[in-house]
């Protein structure tokens, strides 16, 4: 199965940045690919991405997702401002206290790596929520421009999350992949059973 851990942003704050998505809809496309937008239901901070995973590999990995999120106490986050990777994601940032949720990252990295399913290089953490994707001749500039004043209000994030990503199967053009919450824990305490 396809995994990464996250941090998932509460309701109400996903609500809040879908109001300013809303407006970056309207704005004019001229001579460009449309934007693929990513949907609200699935926005999340990825912390680590382990890519496929064997299913008798899921409890160990598990097992150190549980101790680093137990190591981690809870910390104050809200949606902020608005990036781009060039010409083909556009994102919105985070405030707050980035540099816990930068520590949360590095121990999901290290507990993919020690249970064995870690994928990527170990580089330089930057927090984002990608809110569209493009083929890459589309201007992402304008956009990013537009989130520079988003503040959302402020929350707390108060579990770590193992996801499993399941890829558009169907071939169906706009299809786009589907998550699930495996299982969550919450930080600084004990075990809380999954979705």
């Amino acid at each position: 199965m396809r995994l990464f851990a996250a941090v998932l942003p509460p309701a109400d704050a996903v609500a809040e940045l879908g109001t300013a998505v809303d407006g970056l809809r309207g704005m004019p496309v001229p001579a460009q690919q449309p934007l693929r937008w990513t949907d609200p239901s699935g926005w999340h901070f990825t912390l680590a991405f382990y890519g496929e995973v064997a299913e008798d590999a899921v409890p160990e990995l598990s097992a150190r997702l549980e101790r680093a999120a137990r190591r981690t106490d809870p910390f104050p986050l809200s949606l902020h401002g608005g990036g781009r990777f060039g010409d083909r994601a556009l994102w919105v940032g985070a405030a707050g206290d980035v540099r816990a949720l930068r520590l949360l990252a590095e121990r999901a990295l290290a507990a993919g790596r020690r249970a064995g399913v870690a994928r990527e290089e170990h580089r330089a953490y930057r927090p984002h929520l990608t809110l569209a994707r493009a083929s890459g001749d589309t201007d992402l500039a304008p956009y990013a421009a537009a989130l520079d004043g988003f503040a959302g209000r402020d929350w707390t994030v108060a579990e770590l999350c193992l996801v499993r990503s399941r890829l558009p199967v169907s071939g169906v053009a706009g299809e786009r992949p589907r998550y699930e919450v495996v299982e969550r824990w919450p930080l600084g305490g004990p075990r809380v059973e999954g979705d």
